[in-house]
């Protein structure tokens, strides 16, 4: 739980404020009958950077009241947030309501509210990106929506423009994703996770740290993948071969490619829930260098899958006893397997610290390194803005 009572895993008490308002960025209104709507064609338009609760909220109430809505995603290509993205992202949350399109389109033209020349050729734009359908209800949480809908005949409707009902902006969020985390969905939220990977030898610790990690930043953690198929395979082999040991599991290319593609999958779904870090037990780096151990090299379809975390946690072998639970053979091999570890991150690009010394020394120069990646923030361009 953080300071200001937020849980840093992202997730409110029941997800829903007193107000009716979703805290989670999910839509919970029920849609009327579309003969009791009030208006035919709604739009919304915005830089949705990034989408929150406050847009979802506003794109709900339109499709509330309207029998089809039409979301216009007009950021800058200046900002840092893909605009494709951004069109999926609203898409995603949105899709259950059945009445909402959303659309996206570069928009580079200067901000000036006072300018009329600026109004047009927005406003060209916004028509593009809705196409020949009229519009006749212009929904909106800022001061301009008035203006934006006289432009296109249509009826100003205004949704917690002071912003009580969701006491957010996008302005703050960019300022400070973690404080904000509640109220973003979670495809947002897997976007802007830092990833932190835990890896190193056999029997360095690497689960425990990853778990003490999670339990102290209140966030989840993903296990490892390779160790459940070592489980699954060697249980396969003891069906036959009641004496079978770890040794005489086999490996292959597939093998190694399945551990890539379920370790990456799970990640990207515990990233959708997680706190603002996401605590990794080994990755496809890892993976690479088990594969080499096994198969004397590594596949260049392993290699290509290889993605960049914000930080990774090497558990050096030393003052770790080694611990046989059947399912490891490499106590031999930990003093090399660490120098490989340390030779590969060192070309990956990405800050590497190591961890020596008792459990508690390594956890608190681990979350020393967390809490740097925290600190560092996001770094997110600013948006093309009126003039001061």
């Amino acid at each position: 739980m953080s300071t200001d009572g937020v849980r840093t895993d992202g997730v409110s008490t029941d997800g829903v404020s007193t107000d009716g308002v979703r805290t989670d960025g999910g839509p919970i209104a029920r849609q009327p009958a579309v003969a009791d709507l009030e208006f035919r064609h709604a739009m919304v338009v915005g830089k949705f950077y990034p989408p929150h609760a406050g847009h979802h909220a506003l794109i709900e109430a339109a499709a509330a009241r309207c029998a089809r809505v039409t979301v216009v995603v007009a950021p800058s290509r200046r900002e840092s947030i893909p605009l494709d993205l951004r069109v999926a992202w609203l898409r995603e949350v949105h899709a259950s309501t059945g009445r909402v399109r959303v659309v996206g389109r570069y928009d580079d033209h200067p901000v000036d509210y006072t300018d009329p020349v600026a109004w047009d050729a927005h406003c060209a734009v916004f028509r593009e990106a809705v196409g020949p359908d009229p519009v006749d209800a212009v929904f909106s949480s800022e001061p301009y929506g008035e203006e934006l809908a006289r432009r296109f005949d249509a009826v100003p409707v205004c949704v917690d423009v002071d912003r009580r009902a969701v006491p957010v902006s996008g302005t703050s969020v960019r300022a400070d994703p973690v404080g904000h985390w509640r109220w973003l969905s979670p495809p947002v939220r897997a976007w802007f996770v830092r990833r932190v990977v835990v890896l190193g030898a056999e029997s360095t610790g690497t689960t425990t740290m990853a778990r003490a990690l999670a339990e102290h930043y209140g966030t989840g953690w993903v296990p490892e993948y390779g160790r459940e198929l070592t489980a699954r395979k060697l249980d396969r082999l003891r069906r036959d071969r009641p004496e079978a040991t770890v040794a005489d599991v086999t490996w292959d290319r597939d093998d190694f490619a399945e551990v890539v593609r379920e370790q990456q999958a799970a990640e990207d779904a515990a990233a959708r829930s997680s706190g603002p870090l996401l605590i990794c037990d080994t990755d496809t780096r890892a993976t690479a260098l088990w594969e080499e151990r096994y198969l004397g090299s590594t596949s260049a379809e392993v290699r290509a899958a290889a993605r960049r975390p914000a930080l990774y946690l090497l558990t050096d072998h030393r003052q770790v006893p080694f611990t046989d639970d059947g399912l490891r053979d490499g106590e031999h091999l930990r003093v090399w397997m660490t120098g490989r570890f340390r030779a590969e991150l060192a070309t990956s690009g990405v800050p590497v610290v190591e961890l020596t010394g008792s459990h508690r020394q390594r956890l608190a120069r681990a979350v020393a390194a967390c809490d740097a990646v925290l600190a560092a923030g996001w770094s997110l361009a600013d948006p093309l803005l009126p003039p001061a």
